[in-house]
């Protein structure tokens, strides 16, 4: 008796996964997004793992992770450069005649380093804000 039952146990446990694999899905498809945006993000994604890799895991969790393990690193600086190549066009897109502040301004960030940048000249809590700090800083002095 047992062994019949083990083997119906055996038949339900390997047939269950193959009936799921061969029948279509019946999900709704995904919506296509777009193919900007998924360069983007690839690009993004390939940033980061070559951080990674010259950083070391343990000090790239601790630079980019938020959460009690620092587990979401990854997910965090994907996010954070891509969003910060999309806010980075659009500054230089809104400020292309804004005249020699603005240069000086993508002058200066290019050569201290976009985290240098911000600390300097960035004064809300994400120090987002520094270019446009820069560019009024400059502009008025």
């Amino acid at each position: 008796m047992t062994k019949w039952l083990v083997a119906a146990a055996a038949i339900v446990i390997f047939a269950i996964p193959m009936a799921s694999a061969a029948s279509p899905s019946k999900d709704k498809p995904k919506p296509a997004t777009s193919a900007q945006s998924q360069s983007a993000n690839e690009n993004a994604a390939k940033a980061c793992k070559a951080e990674r890799m010259s950083l070391g895991v343990e000090a790239f969790n601790k630079k980019y992770g938020t959460n009690h393990n620092q587990r979401n690193a990854f997910g965090k600086c994907v996010s954070g450069k891509s969003k910060g190549t999309k806010d980075e066009k659009d500054e230089d897109e809104k400020d292309e005649d804004s005249g020699a502040a603005a240069t000086a301004c993508r002058t200066e960030r290019a050569s201290i380093g976009v985290d240098a940048f911000a600390k300097k000249y960035g004064t809300n809590h994400n120090l987002k804000n520094a270019f446009g700090k820069c560019v009024s800083g400059k502009a008025k002095g």
